[in-house]
């Protein structure tokens, strides 16, 4: 069953949030598709913060990368200067 993690992402203060999107296309994005995802989507809900929709063949596989998925977070952390603020994750039950 397909699985979707969404997270939510702010900006430091006085970083351009053009620049940090573009570390995230580059470094984030391919790393979590190496890892197995197979689509994300990336939604700016505000002028400093951002949601991350990742969907994920199965559990199993989101699973299979959490560490890899932490490492690459603390690595490119100083790169797109953004903080992690929340996390949720489950099965997809529904969809149209």
């Amino acid at each position: 069953m397909r699985y979707i993690t969404i997270t939510t992402w702010e900006i430091a203060d006085g970083t351009d949030y053009n620049v940090s999107l573009r570390a995230i296309e580059e470094k984030r994005l391919p790393a979590l598709k190496s890892f197995g995802a197979s689509r994300i989507t990336i939604v700016r809900t505000s002028a400093r913060t951002t949601a991350a929709i990742t969907e994920w063949p199965d559990k199993a596989t989101r699973d299979a990368a959490e560490l890899k998925i932490d490492e690459v977070r603390k690595s490119i952390h100083r790169d797109d200067q953004t903080r992690l603020t929340g996390e949720m994750k489950g099965e997809i039950v529904a969809d149209v």
